[in-house]
């Protein structure tokens, strides 16, 4: 049977100048084969020890048990504070609880099924533009457009043009290729005016960009929220009527003292919002389109899962339930192709784990990449097997061995939403087209910000007869 694609890794490890030299453009790059093995590996950088913890047991002690000595790695808050500001993806302790406390009632089970009209409208422009899809054509930035217009909708209600979609996202591409390279630099210490050379100033102007666009949406529904704070009746009526995530957000109030999220406060979250909820979602849409285009058994057994249930409705969240193996197909290429292949966290204090002694200021890196191509968590570990999250002889659970939106506390927020957003589109591709990958295309993953395909997605999309 086919193996779905991921880069071979080396025999060996490779040296610390090899990798500062020849992998910074992928992490991906650095593995070898020991890699997907161990449970827990040391490295010892020029600026810092990182351990990399695979075993489930101490997963669950660092994102679980003991989440308050194990916080945000300041690293990666540096490097992602010029496009998300101190938002919950960076932020600790006190700051990241009152936030994620204002933040929860955005993303309640209600709020996800409110927005699913504005989803609906975003997927309906997403097919129409599809009509115009060349045989053997990237599909990749398609799936780019339509999460992120998705998230421009059901957060602040308003449509991505195809001109400020090109620029924000060429900007993320640029900022998103340009980052590991930064971190790199810091993890071997280089002095800083090399570290702000020329691509860093390029790539903190991408972040400027992106932010820019927010804020010129952010700003007049903000400076109504503070007119309906002030006693405006009218600004009041007209907030209330709102019923996207940005009107949640302006009304959230801190339960301790009353005050609402400030303007930059607001631009922080909702830049957030905008890399986990489109970069994200688009990584794993990609690779679930690759996954079933190179099963081809599995994709007709999905269409006539869509035909059976919309024969007898309409498209709905409802009928998306009713999805098993679309939804499935979906979790299974996140066990694949987890969009963020690392979760990074620091030791608060010296610890001790597998007769590692880990001081503080230590790196903590939990791959979910690794851990779900482990042998000893998985049966046919890099096979692509929908079926698994119905069986029930799983290896390990999936609560120690399945963590693409992270674990404890500090779980993806938007985890419903993305599921829901993804059921919907693939039920819609799966509903309209068969897909094959052009010929001879082989996909090349590359771990950045989040795992993409490094030459695209190239496929070759043939309409399918109309539901009757």
């Amino acid at each position: 049977m086919t193996c779905p694609v991921f880069p071979k890794p080396a025999k060996n490890k490779a040296s610390l100048w090899k990798v500062f030299f020849t992998k910074r453009h992928s992490w991906l790059d650095a593995l070898y084969e020991r890699s997907y093995g161990m449970k827990m590996g040391e490295f010892k950088l020029p600026g810092l020890r990182l351990y990399m913890v695979n075993q489930p047991e101490l997963v669950r002690k660092i994102m679980v048990q003991d989440v308050g000595n194990f916080p945000k790695n300041r690293l990666l808050g540096e490097i992602l504070e010029p496009l998300l500001g101190e938002s919950i993806f960076t932020t600790n302790g006190e700051q990241w609880q009152k936030q994620r406390n204002m933040l929860d009632p955005a993303f309640k089970h209600a709020r996800v099924q409110q927005v699913f009209g504005l989803m609906q409208a975003a997927v309906a422009d997403m097919s129409v533009r599809l009509q115009q899809h060349q045989p053997g054509q990237d599909i990749d930035p398609e799936m780019t457009f339509v999460t992120a217009d998705i998230i421009f909708r059901t957060i602040m209600s308003t449509e991505l043009a195809p001109e400020q979609a090109h620029r924000i996202l060429d900007a993320f591409t640029h900022f998103q290729a340009e980052s590991p390279k930064l971190a790199l630099l810091k993890m071997y210490r280089v002095p800083g005016f090399i570290q702000r050379g020329l691509s860093e100033r390029k790539r903190l102007k991408s972040a400027r960009d992106i932010r820019g666009t927010i804020e010129d949406i952010v700003r007049p529904r903000y400076q109504q929220a503070e007119a309906a704070r002030a006693g405006c009746p009218q600004s009041r009526a007209a907030l209330e009527q709102q019923q996207d995530i940005l009107s949640s957000l302006l009304q959230a109030t801190d339960t301790e003292n009353g005050q609402p999220f400030s303007f930059s406060e607001i631009v922080d979250q909702i830049s957030m919002l905008f890399l986990a909820g489109h970069e994200t979602s688009a990584s794993a849409l990609t690779w679930s389109l690759y996954l079933l285009a190179l099963y081809p058994d599995i994709q007709e057994q999905a269409h006539a899962e869509v035909t059976q249930v919309l024969a007898q409705q309409p498209m709905s969240v409802e009928a998306l339930r009713k999805m098993v193996l679309v939804r499935d197909s979906f979790r299974e290429a996140l066990r694949l192709y987890p969009p963020v292949g690392f979760l990074s966290r620091e030791c608060s204090h010296a610890t001790e784990m597998r007769d590692k002694r880990m001081p503080a200021g230590s790196s903590v890196m939990i791959s979910p990449w690794l851990i779900h191509r482990h042998q000893d968590f998985w049966d046919n570990p890099n096979g692509f097997d929908p079926g698994r999250f119905t069986g029930k002889n799983l290896k390990t659970p999936l609560s120690k061995s399945y963590l693409p939106f992270g674990a404890g506390p500090r779980i993806c927020i938007g985890a419903a939403f993305a599921q829901q957003e993804a059921s919907l589109i693939l039920a819609t591709l799966l509903r309209d087209y068969h897909f094959n990958l052009a010929d001879g295309f082989v996909p090349k993953p590359v771990g950045r910000l989040t795992i993409r395909s490094q030459n695209g997605m190239r496929l070759i999309l043939t309409p399918r007869e109309p539901i009757k």
